[in-house]
């Protein structure tokens, strides 16, 4: 008889009481309960919970929040800003929901594809190809 090795991917967290200085890269899927000074590089969604925060930059697939986040943000898709969120930053993303009683402050930039394309790069360690001029 064969076991099944099936793993359950669960996703990391950060609980509340706990802080962490430095730099995230992950896979998987992220919740932030807790507090997180520097950057996240996350392939997958990060949740960012009402006793979270994060002071830093960000970049993600998907991203909800509803603690308060003082960042550069990039999220390939959708970002939610829950009813109790507080983000001071820019933000650069395909699709924004805000809740009312959100708060947002910076600017904003919903341009998807350049968005994927500067993430394919960063992820590939190349530079954003720029054009070139013709010279007679």
């Amino acid at each position: 008889m064969a076991k099944n090795n099936i793993i359950e991917a669960k996703p990391n967290t950060i609980v509340s009481g706990t802080t962490i200085k430095g730099e995230i890269t992950t896979n998987g899927d992220f919740r932030i309960d807790g507090k997180l000074i520097g950057s996240i590089i996350c392939k997958g969604k990060i949740v960012v919970g009402q006793t979270g925060s994060i002071e830093g930059e960000i970049e993600c697939q998907n991203a909800d929040f509803s603690g308060n986040i003082s960042a550069q943000v990039k999220v390939e898709q959708l970002l939610t800003l829950k009813t109790s969120a507080r983000l001071k930053g820019d933000v650069m993303t395909s699709k924004l929901s805000i809740e009312p009683g959100a708060m947002f402050t910076g600017s904003c930039k919903m341009d998807g594809d350049s968005l994927k394309q500067t993430t394919l790069n960063a992820t590939q360690g190349q530079q954003p190809q720029q054009q070139e001029k013709a010279t007679k």
